[in-house]
């Protein structure tokens, strides 16, 4: 397939169940997506249930790739992206066969691109027009211009357990699932990399020719990593351009305001981030080819006396046609993420209606920055979903912990010489009986043993949307689920079409029906200020000289965030005075705050100390 790049923005990975079927949905459309590929077993379920719903079209059947087989696992991801492939190029067939028909695919294609594009003015013009025979040369011309969106995965790199298959070389998890992809027939299509770098992983890519260059900016796979500063894309982009493999897009996610696992900075906002990677642009990507030059000369293979390009793109709380365009315009952002609000587009993701209904009625305080994550990684987490209500019940009965039947995240050896998982019952049950034991302040350990309790089991809290959409087997008798959207959810409380979304996205319709809503910016930054409340509530009365550094410069990081939105504070909100006046409260509230808590915890644990 041919990434199309006719949208400005993209669907980013949510979950493990949430978006593993978005292309199907929304390829057609030229929308990218991104799909993970995590989890084994779920792909097999999602294999079964796609081979026997496209059987008729597709003329193939469901085979079983038993966990028996070797290397099983790189072959169910490998046999879904190309069942995937094969159902959205029937798609994009049956689009150019078919007539231009209110409410249709093939006209829903056009009216959804962005307003200014080409072809979506091409398209009215050609509704509009009289002449049977100049209407039917457009109507063929707008046909072969349809391209599909790209298929694209994600692989968390801190997602590496070793495989079960101990006879088979490069059998980690992320290992072979980068195999799986690599080994598909997709073309055009990206690979991204979130939470970090892996060597192991890095270097395992250049056994694969499909993420070298065919020619100059020309790849079969392109490569995507996810990061949170200039400083980790600077690093990760060396280290791949010495293997010889380049990055051909740095995606950049808030720290805190995103779905899912959530990877703090030390302070720094998503504005002056951005800011950086604007300013420094052309020097990074500079950087990063005289590094990738070199190693390609060095490998004796072809080098390019111009780098390819590098996209920028940005996602993590962005809710609003004005901020998206501010973005694209102020920092040259390439493509915007949408991730938490797709949620709420059952024809672009895949949620139950249950949690979908609690998505809807969710507040701002119903997401949660919590520490239910077995990775120790903190987790923005939705409350009241069956999967916390199944954790307390089991909490209340006396038999806290997760059966552990996926063993994706078993990394904890502190009581065992084989690593297990912290959600599990067994670690949850090894762990309180040696707080029993440690004779702690009564404040201590109740927190102790609520951040033990907290923890509950992802793998399949995360894949049971399938079960309960698509009455599929996965594992029998858990059928719970988790949701991690970003706090952004509180502000779409209602399911929408994928045509409303995309026109919200684009400034030709609101859905945001729930009042107020603060600038992406001043929610970043609150979040911020949240979290350095938590930190500095956990200070003992003896603060550490390490410590004291660490929170004194957190401290004032977020205050020059604070000062650089002040100075830009005209061209983030032009929309209306109202808009500015509540940006510029916002910035001092928060400026406020973050004055207050120094004051009161760090200053006065300073002087105790």
């Amino acid at each position: 397939m041919n990434t199309s790049n006719l949208h400005k923005f993209h669907i980013p990975v949510m979950g493990l169940a949430y978006t593993i079927d978005s292309p199907v949905k929304v390829a057609r459309f030229g929308i990218d997506s991104v799909v993970s590929i995590v989890e084994d077993k779920l792909i097999e379920s999602m294999r079964r249930h796609y081979y026997k719903e496209w059987e008729s079209k597709l003329g193939e059947s469901y085979f079983v790739i038993s966990n028996k087989e070797k290397d099983y696992r790189a072959k169910r991801i490998t046999d879904y992206l190309n069942l995937m492939d094969k159902i959205v190029k029937y798609q994009i067939a049956e689009m150019k066969n078919s007539d231009f028909e209110e409410g249709s695919d093939l006209n829903k294609f056009f009216e959804m691109l962005p307003t200014e594009h080409p072809l979506r003015e091409m398209y009215f013009e050609m509704l509009e027009t009289i002449n049977p025979e100049h209407k039917e040369e457009k109507a063929v011309f707008l046909k072969s211009q349809i391209k599909a969106g790209s298929i694209d995965v994600n692989i968390m790199t801190k997602l590496d357990r070793a495989h079960s298959e101990s006879d088979l070389e490069n059998n980690s998890e992320a290992l072979s699932a980068l195999r799986g992809y690599a080994l598909s027939n997709l073309k055009d299509s990206s690979i991204v990399f979130s939470a970090g770098m892996n060597p192991n992983l890095f270097n395992y890519m250049e056994q694969f020719d499909c993420f070298k260059a065919t020619s100059w900016n020309r790849f079969e796979k392109k490569v995507v990593i996810k990061v949170s500063d200039y400083r980790s894309a600077l690093i990760q982009g060396k280290f791949l351009a010495k293997k010889g493999i380049w990055v051909s897009e740095f995606r950049i996610e808030s720290g805190l305001n995103c779905g899912g696992h959530a990877f703090a900075t030390p302070g720094y906002l998503l504005g002056p981030i951005l800011d950086e990677f604007k300013t420094k642009r052309t020097e990074l990507i500079q950087d990063v080819h005289s590094v990738y030059q070199k190693a390609m000369e060095d490998k004796g293979e072809k080098s390019f006396n111009l780098p390819h390009s590098v996209r920028i793109t940005v996602q993590g709380g962005i809710g609003t046609a004005e901020e998206a365009k501010f973005l694209e315009k102020e920092y040259n952002i390439d493509s915007t993420g949408w991730g938490s609000p797709f949620l709420m587009v059952p024809e672009a993701t895949t949620v139950d209606e249950e949690t979908l209904d609690l998505l809807a009625n969710a507040t701002e305080y119903d997401v949660v920055l919590s520490k239910n994550s077995p990775l120790g990684v903190r987790f923005n987490y939705l409350k009241g979903t069956s999967s916390e209500k199944e954790k307390l019940q089991r909490i209340e009965d006396g038999k806290p912990g997760s059966p552990c039947t996926e063993k994706h995240l078993e990394f904890n050896t502190e009581f065992t010489e084989k690593p297990i998982c912290t959600a599990s019952k067994k670690y949850q049950k090894l762990k309180l009986e040696q707080l029993k034991t440690l004779e702690l302040p009564k404040v201590q350990l109740e927190k102790a043993m609520k951040d033990i309790l907290s923890v509950e089991c992802l793998c399949i809290g995360l894949s049971n949307a399938v079960t309960k959409n698509y009455h599929a087997s996965f594992v029998k008798g858990l059928k719970n689920i988790t949701m991690c959207p970003g706090p952004n959810i509180a502000y779409f409380s209602h399911k929408v079409s994928l045509k409303e979304m995309v026109d919200h996205i684009y400034g030709r319709t609101n859905v945001i029906m729930n009042g107020f809503r603060p600038h992406m910016f001043i929610k970043e930054l609150s979040l911020y200020v949240d979290y350095f409340r938590e930190q500095l509530s956990d200070i003992t009365e003896t603060l550490s000289p390490k410590d004291r550094r660490t929170h004194t410069k957190f401290y004032k990081q977020v205050l020059e965030g604070v000062k650089y939105y002040r100075d830009i504070a005209d061209s983030v909100v032009q929309k209306s005075e109202y808009m500015r006046f509540t940006f510029e409260i916002g910035l001092n509230n928060m400026e406020t705050q973050l004055h207050k808590l120094f004051e009161t915890y760090l200053e006065e644990k300073v002087a105790a100390s």
